[in-house]
């Protein structure tokens, strides 16, 4: 079976700022609050579609579900990379699954 692999990166010299807003919206975050009385998790955009990171920004998703990534990642100055891939077993697996 085939997939896709997804590698992302943002230009040289952007704010650490940005790049941190990205990944809480993407990933997703667990955070604490001070003194670690409250913990909370954001949600992110991946969490819903199952896919493998590999690295970050790397990821391997469904065929299906390339478009819609896709569309997300075009809403930022981001250098991208699609490549079909085929996928392993243990791929195969996690992608079954479903967030």
């Amino acid at each position: 079976m085939n997939g896709t692999m997804i590698l992302f990166h943002f230009p040289e010299g952007t704010d650490h700022g940005t790049i941190n807003k990205f990944m809480q919206k993407f990933y997703g975050q667990d955070s604490t609050s001070w003194k670690g009385k409250y913990v909370y998790h954001r949600h992110g955009f991946l969490e819903g579609i199952p896919h493998r990171k590999l690295l970050r920004g790397v990821i391997i998703l469904r065929n299906e579900d390339v478009q819609m990534v896709l569309d997300f990642l075009g809403q930022y100055s981001l250098t991208l990379h699609v490549r079909e891939v085929k996928l392993t077993e243990d791929d195969e697996n996690i992608l079954r699954e479903t967030h």
